[in-house]
């Protein structure tokens, strides 16, 4: 009992928040250059919306078996969930990997990434929403509302800087990315409920290669194929399953130890890291800006006061 309450104190550290947050958004910030990256490699083209989810199926099964493997060996034992834990893991599965992933690439296809980018900062507003209203996880103050929005200018200005954003709502596009973003918001206040009773790298690596095997038929039954195999590819497909089972792995340890807003409310630097790799990788100089750098203190301006404890 001893051990298990100094491994909570440890994870409540403000510095250790911050830095295993700031690890998870790093990494899937790595993941929007590195998708693309993966689409030049299997040759996938943009508008191949079926293979670019069959692409995303094969990376979570992957990711789910690397995660269950890693955590078995720093158990020391298999990873078996709990038999009460299976309906969780399947409600987890829909959520987190099926709904959030399908779609979000069926709406990427169907409109801007820009707008996709600022729809999906919407996730932390609902997260801390769901969390407090409808499972009483945590109180709904005005510090929190006034920090995301703050964070949420952030994500709005790296997004429109130098673009253009056109108006219009469609069902296909901007809808599908709103409900993606509802499904991924849910799965954060579930993953805290359900890490009550059972290992939080348990329920990621099982809901993953679950998810991951459902995305695979899917895109498999809606007519992608990958038909272009190489070396380079599978090493990026390998980074991104490491991606996924490193950082979603964690952000579920943190928010087993935390309150959801506390841990959410980082999710607003994903578009900001996504910018800042994508300059570096994909050499798009063009994207940074002096804006960006506001769009990214404004962030952090808003991560502070959500984090800030009460007086």
């Amino acid at each position: 009992m001893k051990k298990i309450e100094m491994k909570a104190q440890f994870m409540q550290k403000t510095i250790v928040v911050w830095l295993g947050a700031f690890l998870c958004c790093g990494l899937w910030g790595s993941a929007f250059p590195c998708i693309k990256i993966g689409y030049k490699l299997f040759q996938i083209e943009s508008s191949h919306t079926m293979t670019q989810i069959l692409f995303a199926g094969c990376r979570f099964t992957l990711a789910g078996i690397l995660t269950i493997l890693i955590g078995s060996l720093l158990n020391r034992s298999f990873l078996k969930p709990k038999k009460q834990a299976l309906g969780n893991i399947f409600k987890l599965c829909l959520l987190q990997t099926v709904m959030q992933y399908i779609f979000f690439y069926i709406g990427l296809a169907h409109t801007s990434g820009v707008k996709a980018s600022i729809i999906g900062g919407v996730n932390v507003f609902i997260a801390i929403l769901v969390a407090s209203l409808l499972f009483r996880q945590e109180k709904l103050n005005a510090r929190k509302i006034v920090g995301s929005l703050i964070g949420f200018m952030g994500v709005v200005l790296v997004n429109i800087a130098g673009s253009k954003v056109s108006g219009g709502f469609t069902l296909a596009g901007e809808g599908a990315i709103f409900l993606s973003t509802v499904a991924y918001s849910f799965s954060s206040v579930l993953i805290k409920n359900y890490s009550k009773d059972e290992n939080p790298v348990t329920l990621s690596g099982y809901q993953f290669a679950l998810g991951g095997l459902i995305m695979v038929a899917f895109g498999l039954i809606g007519g992608g194929r990958i038909e272009v195999i190489t070396v380079s590819g599978l090493m990026m497909l390998l980074y991104l399953t490491m991606v996924s089972a490193v950082a979603y792995s964690l952000w579920g340890i943190l928010l087993k130890y935390n309150p959801v807003s506390k841990v959410a409310v980082f999710g607003f630097m994903n578009p900001v890291f996504g910018v800042l790799l994508s300059a570096v990788f994909l050499k798009e100089y063009d994207t940074l800006s002096f804006i960006s750098i506001i769009a990214l203190i404004l962030v952090c301006i808003g991560i502070y006061i959500v984090n800030k404890l009460e007086k």
